[in-house]
């Protein structure tokens, strides 16, 4: 009696499971269809009263929101807190509509007339010369899906190594809008392999490098408190023997964007464990810089300490 009420408990939570990521989807692909047939400054106000409504209203993580901000910021006020929160719930909100409109965005012209690339002098080169790998480390920072839709249409395609979402349905038409304009996906498990022998083929892989391992491999610091760290980045350039470019998306205010692209430097390093330790920093310093700069562009929804209790 106690397996058969097992089984079926198992197969009710399946099927509510079912019918939420159906109704999730559901969801999304209307509200999608909605923002497509808006003006980008209708998208915009709507963004922000979804932001808002997330703040206020129902309050989604907004205690670990401010939580987080308040550790990191021990020097603001609890109202620079709040206003730093507010515009955070607004961003999150306009980079979702944002996403929902990448079909909008079908050649070159369409996506500069979004963003701007600043790029430094070491990316450029590496841009003329146009024969090398290289490997893209930034963060959800920004817009950062609406720049790897850029970066590919305004330098060239890039692979991007991508988490797998809960809901498959979801995942697979994300997934599709990643890949409508010539960018290319893969998921972890695959990620080695494929990543390497794109490298060596002169092929970009771009990750974002600011989240939590849960393999708990390695452990350092990320806006002064403890947690795990991903090394992926720094062991695919040193591997690969490419150049690492930190590209990182900031809102002008306006509705565009604009990337800015500097070279990490690995010049000093080689392919060992120290060394992508030590590359591994650097880069999530330079992360760290953005976000304290704009803490507002940063994904603070995420609980990006929750693995930090190691102590080796």
């Amino acid at each position: 009696m106690s397996i058969d009420r097992n089984r079926l408990r198992k197969k009710v939570k399946r099927a509510m499971r079912s019918a939420s990521n159906t109704v999730t989807y559901g969801a999304v692909m209307l509200l999608g269809a909605l923002v497509r047939k808006l003006s980008r400054k209708q998208t915009r106000r709507l963004a922000g009263f979804i932001g808002d409504f997330m703040h206020r209203g129902i309050g989604l993580r907004r205690e670990l929101v401010h939580r987080n901000l308040s550790l990191t910021f021990p020097e603001k006020s609890q109202e620079e807190i709040n206003r730093i929160a507010t515009a955070m719930y607004r961003n999150v909100s306009t980079t979702l509509l944002e996403v929902l409109r990448l079909p909008l965005i079908r050649n070159r012209d369409d996506a500069a007339a979004l963003v701007d690339i600043k790029g430094d002098e070491a990316f450029w080169e590496w841009h003329r010369n146009g024969k090398t790998g290289a490997v893209l480390v930034s963060a959800h920072y920004g817009n950062w899906e609406l720049m790897a839709m850029a970066f590919g249409l305004l330098v060239n395609p890039i692979t991007i190594i991508v988490k797998r979402l809960r809901n498959a349905r979801v995942d697979l038409k994300m997934n599709e809008y990643r890949t409508m304009r010539g960018n290319s996906v893969v998921y972890p498990r695959q990620s080695v392999r494929e990543g390497l022998r794109l490298l060596q083929n002169g092929g970009t892989l771009a990750i974002l490098g600011d989240q939590s391992d849960p393999d708990e491999a390695n452990f350092g610091e990320f806006l002064g408190r403890r947690t795990t760290m991903f090394h992926g980045a720094a062991f695919f350039a040193l591997r690969a023997k490419v150049p690492l470019f930190m590209p990182m998306c900031t809102s002008n205010g306006d509705g565009r964007y604009t990337i800015t692209i500097t070279q990490v430097d690995t010049s000093d390093l080689t392919f060992n464990k120290d060394d992508i330790a030590t590359l591994a920093t650097r880069y999530t310093r330079a992360i760290e810089e953005h976000i304290r700069r704009r803490p507002e562009e940063w994904f603070w929804l995420h609980d990006r300490w929750k693995r930090g209790r190691a102590t080796s």
